[in-house]
């Protein structure tokens, strides 16, 4: 019986060569090496073959922001090679458009910078001291100034007593605003469609003007998205007036 552990007899063929690389091969290799690289760096980097020839843009949803207005504001990051672009910065202009929330920037190779945009949403309108409105999000940014309040959008309307225009010191007008702002951005959207205006008395006394003449007391902007859900539930009662007030003791009448 063979042993195991002896060693295998030789089969008579010769060992395979061993390929050694002279230190002029190993040049010429790296130099080849490093010209190959450079010549996808100069490709990618330099040459003209991987221009951006288009800007694809999603996110369009409003109708009010237009591919080309997105495209302009990336000025001369639109032009050259692809693999150049500062993303950062293309980001950072795509932002600086006044509808635009958000923006996501990336590469699709070979020619195509994509943009992703999520558009700024208006909760509010705000009368302008030229009769215009200026559309606000939730965040009480201005976004867009336009001859109308667009459609389903609640407008700000103070309506200040003599004891509101005595605190505006406590209160001023922008802080006023705001109130109102944060209570129809926490407006659910059924609601929001029905709100016509978003009436401030004083902090402590906002109301909501509903179609058909329904009165809603807000009271303060504080506990909102609570107040929210009581009138929800309240406006399965038909009523001319909803007090959310005191969301934890609300009130029907009319």
């Amino acid at each position: 019986m063979a042993d195991p552990a002896a060693p295998a007899a030789p089969s008579g063929e010769p060992p395979a060569p061993r390929v050694r690389l002279s230190r002029r091969g190993v040049l010429v290799l790296c130099l080849l090496g490093a010209l190959i690289a450079g010549s996808l760096g100069w490709l990618v980097f330099v040459s003209s073959a991987l221009d951006v020839r288009s800007v694809a843009v999603q996110g369009l949803d409003s109708g009010r922001l237009s591919q080309d207005e997105v495209a302009r504001a990336l000025g001369g990051l639109r032009h050259g090679p692809l693999a150049r672009v500062d993303l950062a910065e293309a980001q950072r202009r795509v932002q600086s458009v006044p509808r635009v929330a958000k923006a996501e920037v990336w590469r699709g190779w070979p020619h195509t910078l994509r943009v992703k945009v999520t558009e700024r949403r208006a909760v509010a309108s705000v009368r302008t001291d030229d009769g215009r409105f200026a559309q606000v999000d939730a965040g009480g940014f201005t976004f867009a100034t336009e001859a109308a309040a667009p459609a389903g959008v609640p407008v700000v309307d103070l309506q200040l007593g003599q004891q509101a225009n005595d605190a505006l010191a406590v209160f001023d007008r922008q802080a006023l605003v705001q109130a109102a702002i944060t209570v129809a951005a926490g407006l659910p959207p059924e609601v929001a469609k029905q709100a016509g205006a978003v009436q401030v008395h004083s902090y402590d006394d906002v109301r909501l003007q509903l179609a058909g003449g329904v009165t809603v007391r807000w009271g303060s902007p504080e506990r909102t998205p609570r107040k929210a859900v009581v009138l929800t539930a309240l406006l399965g009662r038909k009523a001319a007036n909803y007090d959310v007030s005191a969301p934890d003791a609300p009130a029907v009448s009319g």
